[in-house]
């Protein structure tokens, strides 16, 4: 018999707890700045970016096109790093606020710290892995919890937690 594996621990995310957790952010960084502009990671960093540009009245938004997931097709497998569009702004990022979804293993965050070492580095979701690369976040989920974004999302039935778990 085939050993079982962990069931993943989904944590979703609505369209309208993204945006309380956005305003969140901004609320927490409005102290921080004020800030020459944005520095959105694509893709998941775009819509918090958006959120916090419109509560900070932050009208420059770049972007740092990165791509670590979905080389096999799936968006959860993990390829290698790479910045497909570096941001546009000059410098070593004094000023600006980088913004992203998450910070996971801190593979991204490492290398965007990288191009930009002294952005103020925000996120909304962190896990411990990441955690100490960001300087403002707003939750921190556990290192083996999937976090499905809204974009990531379609309304389908799903089983009860009670139905993943291991057999005893």
């Amino acid at each position: 018999m085939a050993e079982a594996s962990a069931p993943e621990k989904a944590f979703p995310v609505s369209w309208e707890e993204l945006h309380r957790t956005g305003k969140a952010l901004a609320w927490r960084l409005v102290d921080a700045g004020p800030f020459e502009g944005i520095v959105a990671i694509t893709r998941g960093g775009l819509v918090p970016a958006a959120i916090v540009a419109r509560e900070l009245a932050i009208r420059v938004v770049d972007t740092v096109c990165v791509t670590t997931y979905g080389t096999s097709g799936d968006d959860k497998t993990r390829g290698d790093l790479k910045i497909v569009k570096p941001p546009s702004i000059e410098g070593d990022g004094e000023g600006w606020l980088i913004v992203d979804d998450l910070v996971d293993t801190g593979v991204t965050a490492r290398a965007v710290r990288a191009l930009l070492p002294k952005a103020h580095f925000a996120t909304i979701y962190a896990k411990p892995a990441g955690r100490p690369l960001v300087d403002t976040f707003i939750t921190e989920v556990s290192q083996d919890t999937w976090i499905y974004f809204p974009w990531d999302l379609e309304q389908r039935p799903v089983d009860p937690i009670a139905a993943l778990r291991l057999p005893r």
